[in-house]
């Protein structure tokens, strides 16, 4: 915890070239296409910064320059609808930005490198998993007497033995 008692945001990765698209509007149930985004004509282009603030993970769409933030989404769980992928490529997604008011809208996120995107998908993933362990172990300190119990004791007939060596001492 930081010293006015918010939890610290961590870093969680970054990456250096993304591009963002309007999304056209969805013609079906059907999950998001990529192909569909005008992929040659993106929006706006620049980094993308993962971050984590107690369970919460906050997907920031920054300026590569200056770091001045472009688009914020945050994530309360993974998957959801906060990120989505596409249906036509592991490279992109579909995310719920919003703002300061509470407005949202969904964009679609590219990554110029598969490894990029890959490495985006792991990082939230690994995000997700430690919440989950941190608020296993919550409950686990909680309630101590619900865990398994162990049974140290000797069953009936059973035996241990015992080899203790004494030296003795010349006074």
């Amino acid at each position: 915890m930081a010293a006015s008692g918010e939890p610290y945001e961590a870093v969680l990765c970054v990456k250096p070239a993304v591009h963002v698209y309007r999304l056209p509007p969805r013609a079906s149930n059907r999950g998001y296409r990529a192909a569909e985004w005008q992929l040659e004509r993106p929006a706006w282009s620049g980094r993308l910064r993962l971050t984590a603030r107690g369970s919460t993970a906050f997907i920031r769409l920054e300026d590569r320059a200056s770091g001045e933030l472009f688009a914020q989404a945050p994530v309360e769980q993974f998957p959801s609808i906060a990120v989505e992928s596409v249906t036509d490529s592991s490279r992109y997604f579909v995310i719920r930005i919003e703002d300061e008011n509470g407005r949202r809208a969904f964009i679609g996120v590219g990554f110029v490198d598969r490894g990029d995107a890959f490495d985006f998908n792991v990082a939230l993933q690994d995000h997700f998993k430690w919440v989950k362990q941190q608020s296993e172990l919550a409950k686990q300190a909680e309630n101590p007497d619900q865990g398994p119990k162990l049974d140290l004791s000797f069953k009936e007939g059973q035996t241990i033995k015992l080899n203790i060596a004494v030296r003795a001492f010349a006074g």
